[in-house]
């Protein structure tokens, strides 16, 4: 009977913790500390991706045109807007409310990075974009917006 109620309290709490997981998703929209842009995370298949959704200073101050991705390595992808750029892919949920082995992409320098999100509560988590390994990096805190 010890054995069966122990198995059953076991249980409970592994449901309880799946559903916290699921509960802290990083569906949705957010933004980083500088607010220069509202990002939207979706589902991509069976994976995350993240696009540009809003820009503060949407149009190039020198043109009035809109911003495009003018620092691209690659010159055909110059002329592309940068509203509604796809700059997220290929996020995979690993554990304890981290999604791993993205990309990341900086419009404002043209460079890639390989990227983790990871939860720190249900309205804020850390976005680290690095080179190699990890440990060694740049993370930003993004802000869920209601």
């Amino acid at each position: 009977m010890k054995k069966t109620l122990l198995l059953l309290v076991a249980l409970v709490l592994g449901v309880a913790s799946f559903a916290s997981a699921q509960s802290m998703s990083p569906l949705g929209i957010w933004t980083n500390s500088e607010k220069k842009a509202t990002f939207e995370i979706y589902k991509c298949g069976n994976k995350l991706c993240g696009k540009i959704v809003s820009l503060t200073v949407p149009n190039d101050p020198a043109t009035g045109k809109p911003k495009t991705d003018t620092q691209n390595p690659n010159p055909k992808l110059r002329s592309r807007p940068r509203l509604g750029m796809v700059f997220m892919e290929g996020f995979e949920y690993d554990d304890d409310n981290k999604w791993d082995d993205g990309k990341i992409y900086d419009p404002e320098s043209g460079k890639s990075y390989s990227c983790y999100m990871k939860m720190e509560n249900a309205n804020t988590m850390e976005v680290k974009g690095y080179i190699g390994f990890s440990l060694i990096g740049k993370s930003q805190v993004w802000t869920r917006v209601k």
